[in-house]
């Protein structure tokens, strides 16, 4: 049974989401505290993670950099705002959707289902991409670059893999965003940016030459260069 943490500081809101999701076969694990869920975490694997972002305590931008500091595990959040600066700065700081109250039920486990579709790691034999001292296990997701290991959330995982498997083609931001997102009504460019650039962050941290091989095409999108 797939297993859903749901992080809310309103208990309403917690009986609402596993009255919802339940009779779709989902194991839903409540907690009110952000602290509480990221101990949980920490000792339990799930599926996804449902998070609010207005909790006390520790809100769900704090709980979203604990748990990306130790969990690639795919994470919604659920916000009361429809303000575009809050939806880029989830998505930024390493969420793999959104979701606003009130919210369709629908569209929730639409989304819900094509995050674990994106992020899942099937059992498969191990393959890897590799770039001038840079290595992408696509089975495990994990990135080095000479040995060393690079944390990256699912999405900017999955920016590199279809740069480094296309290399030399150009994407649309937009193309990236149908590629990644899958919805993309709501979803403004920008938000690629973010990954793009937290990604070159990364890498260039880490000691790989980033900004010799991926390329702004100022107008249209990115471009990896195997020329560099």
């Amino acid at each position: 049974m797939t297993r859903i943490l749901l992080i809310d500081d309103e208990k309403r809101m917690l009986d609402l989401l596993t009255l919802y999701l339940t009779p779709h076969h989902y194991e839903c694990i409540p907690y009110q505290s952000g602290r509480d869920a990221l101990t949980f975490l920490k000792k339990e694997e799930v599926d996804v993670v449902l998070l609010d972002i207005m909790m006390p305590d520790m809100d769900g931008w704090d709980s979203l950099i604990k748990i990306r500091e130790f969990s690639n595990v795919p994470v919604i959040m659920l916000t009361a705002r429809n303000d575009k600066d809050d939806i880029v700065r989830g998505l930024k700081g390493g969420a793999d959707d959104y979701v606003a109250k009130p919210f369709n039920e629908e569209e929730l486990i639409a989304r819900m289902e094509a995050v674990m579709r994106r992020t899942k790691v099937v059992e498969a034999p191990a393959f890897s991409l590799r770039f001038n001292g840079l290595l992408l296990n696509t089975t495990s997701f994990h990135v080095e670059n000479n040995g060393e290991k690079i944390p990256v959330t699912p999405k900017e995982f999955a920016l590199l893999e279809t740069f480094l498997l296309n290399q030399d083609k150009v994407f649309s931001r937009e193309h990236l965003i149908m590629s990644l997102w899958e919805f993309d009504a709501e979803t403004e460019s920008r938000t690629i940016d973010s990954h793009i650039r937290n990604l070159r962050s990364k890498l260039r941290n880490a000691g790989f030459e980033v900004d010799k091989y991926l390329e702004t095409i100022w107008g249209v999108g990115y471009r990896w260069s195997d020329r560099g």
